[in-house]
């Protein structure tokens, strides 16, 4: 198994950042890193997303919503063509630091046969993604 995890701080309230990270449809203006997010944020729905990290390949999986805890957390697991070949559990966390300052933590652990051919370009390419995604977000937040 392997993590990535990321974390942000963002001077806007918990409920602000995460109306942002449930408007799918505005993915494609501001995100660098999901480019798009098709289905319901709801527990146990299936989504239709497409990643495009810096510098990497563009993927699209179907992950199943695992927890959507408004202004707390999301987090959904996806597979690479079959369970147990790539899987990833992305989880983004949000932390409340005062009434207008989150903590943003944006992770994912992965597991499965591929891993050991893919261990680089998660950490390159895709920790770059999340930090990207991560900025964009706090820069959209904290924009007003």
């Amino acid at each position: 198994m392997k993590e990535i995890s990321t974390s942000i701080d963002i001077h806007a309230s918990a409920g602000k950042v995460w109306q942002i990270l449930m408007d799918f449809p505005a993915y494609e203006q501001w995100n660098p890193f999901i480019r798009s997010i098709e289905g319901q944020a709801m527990e146990g729905s299936q989504l239709q997303v497409h990643i495009q990290p810096p510098g990497g390949q563009g993927m699209a999986f179907k992950p199943k919503v695992l927890t959507a805890l408004p202004e707390r957390e999301f987090r959904w697991l996806g597979h690479f063509i079959l369970p147990g070949l790539f899987d990833g559990e992305h989880c983004f966390q949000l932390e409340a630091l005062g009434e207008h300052q989150v903590r943003l933590t944006h992770s994912e652990r992965f597991s499965g046969l591929l891993l050991p051919l893919l261990s680089r370009s998660l950490d390159t390419h895709v920790r770059q993604g999340f930090e990207a995604m991560n900025q964009a977000l706090k820069s959209r937040a904290e924009a007003g």
